[in-house]
């Protein structure tokens, strides 16, 4: 199956390990639940799904490389103890905590999370010393004399043997109390996730004229080359900050990201060619409807090929100021909480209210803290715990000296609505940069399959899906006659103007 398959499946079993029945106990004991064991390539995003799932589900998480381990790190450290029996004393070998174990128990305390998943990567790999303990502990949760904290769920991952020359391949014994998912490379599944990771704009034309190149395996007589999406996300990180930087990007950085001679110096190439087309088509002037005669005869000559990267431009120049819009939405709505929890207690507790402010910003701090200890925060919701606090420190420095709290309620609640003001004016002009973008289409590719790639992307990528549902975009509804059906299919996204207090 694919990753988001793959996703669902683990989410699903996670959510019925962790239910509680009335008197508090778990469904499923410990001991009955079953491991999941996820088996794919590597660098296909095992681990990502694992910290979403955690964040989403608002457990903790702690990862483990099992290569790294030997059988004293993994059941701790053997030691002499002494006890009595039937009136004479023995000496026992007794162990201390496992590493493993003791840093559930860590991060439990530090982050003041009771529940979790244990995720131990490359279990088929562990050191021949350490391979005849895991049965054990994969069913009964064990690690010499300590077994895993009640309310972590053992999820487990490896690579195929022909991946990796150190799999040791589980027996029947083994596999018969694990659950095994197989997971495989999917290119429409992973544009998903690109499109909310914010994947530069030439990795995805380029996989998209490509899309063989998207995960590529082969021995050689020099030895292993690959292409993962891990190396497609490293790479494109590295490319916006090069551009961010105005270093040269070569086929020399690419192939440190993509070890596979062929695809790397055809990317390289690329890349250069969409760098060309960047500055020469003026995507700025065609998403402000400036676009000259030039530019638009320009189009109508190109390849498919350069037709295609120009889409890539104008799709994440709008993507770019649609996910800004996003985001600044959502953390007004969390904000607002912030906002109203603010007044009630500036209110009752008769404190003054920037000392009430600091508390709210001290709570937050707090809380940011416990969700980084807990391994589970995505950078998105870090991103906008940060963000938060920034702006709840600009709204206790506007009301600095005000002693009365509906006076400064009044001062908090402007400097909000002022936002949500300049968001509402934020997300109609990239309503209109979005109208541009299919006027000019229309004009220059007429009813070809260049209009059709836009849609589609619009469609897959979250963010602009919600962005559309919310504020519209007439363009985009007469080209995707089908839009009615999908919005049937989502939940009703509360309007901006619901942010107002």
């Amino acid at each position: 199956m694919n990753i988001k398959k793959a996703k669902d499946q683990i989410k699903s079993a996670m959510t019925a390990y962790f239910t509680k029945d009335e008197l508090g106990n778990y469904v499923i004991p410990i001991e009955k639940q079953r491991p999941v064991f996820l088996v794919g390539p590597p660098g296909i995003g095992k681990t990502a799904i694992m910290e979403q799932i955690a964040s989403e589900l608002k457990v903790g998480l702690l990862s483990y490389s099992m290569t790294h381990h030997t059988r004293q790190s993994a059941i701790g450290l053997p030691f002499i103890s002494h006890k009595e029996y039937a009136g004479k004393e023995y000496s026992i070998t007794e162990y201390t905590m496992s590493e493993i174990i003791a840093s559930v128990y860590d991060l439990m305390e530090s982050s003041g999370v009771q529940e979790g998943i244990l995720f131990l990567d490359e279990i088929n790999c562990v050191s021949e010393t350490l391979s005849p303990l895991m049965l054990q502990f994969l069913q009964y949760k064990v690690f010499g004399r300590h077994r895993v904290p009640e309310g972590w769920i053992v999820v487990t991952a490896g690579n195929p043997p022909e991946y990796n020359d150190s799999v040791r391949e589980f027996d029947v014994v083994t596999l018969d109390r694990l659950k095994k998912i197989e997971v495989e490379p999917n290119l429409e599944v992973w544009k998903e996730y690109a499109y909310q990771a914010g994947i530069h704009p030439a990795v995805m034309t380029f996989l998209d004229i490509k899309k063989a190149y998207f995960y590529s395996v082969e021995t050689t007589i020099d030895g292993k080359s690959f292409v993962t999406p891990r190396g497609w996300e490293d790479l494109s990180k590295m490319l916006q900050l090069f551009e961010q930087h105005k270093l040269k990007v070569d086929e020399d950085l690419v192939i440190q990201y993509l070890q596979n001679r062929k695809i790397a110096k055809e990317f390289a190439v690329y890349y250069d060619l969409f760098i060309k087309y960047k500055e020469d088509y003026q995507v700025d002037r065609i998403l402000a409807g400036e676009a000259g005669s030039v530019i638009k005869d320009r189009v109508k000559e190109a390849k498919f090929d350069e037709r295609l990267s120009l889409v890539g431009l104008l799709l994440d120049a709008v993507n770019e100021d649609i996910r800004g819009v996003i985001e600044e939405e959502d953390l007004l709505r969390f904000c607002m909480e912030c906002v109203k929890e603010f007044r009630k207690d500036s209110l009752e507790s008769g404190s003054k209210p920037d000392e009430v402010m600091q508390n709210e910003i001290s709570t937050e701090e707090k809380s940011l803290e416990s969700a980084r200890s807990s391994g589970a925060l995505s950078q998105s919701d870090r991103i906008r715990r940060q963000k938060t606090i920034l702006f709840l420190r600009e709204l206790a420095l506007k009301i600095a000296g005000e002693n009365d709290a509906e006076s400064a309620y009044t001062v908090v609640k402007k400097e909000y609505n002022d936002r949500v003001k300049d968001l509402s004016k934020q997300a109609q002009a990239v309503k209109k940069k979005l109208s541009n973008m299919f006027r000019f289409s229309e004009e220059v590719f007429g009813e070809g399959q260049e209009i059709l790639i836009i849609v589609t992307d619009l469609t897959a990528n979250y963010n602009s899906a919600r962005f559309i549902s919310e504020f519209g975009c007439e363009e985009y509804f007469k080209h995707n006659k089908e839009l009615l059906f999908y919005e049937r299919q989502k939940e009703i996204i509360t309007r901006l103007e619901n942010l107002g207090l």
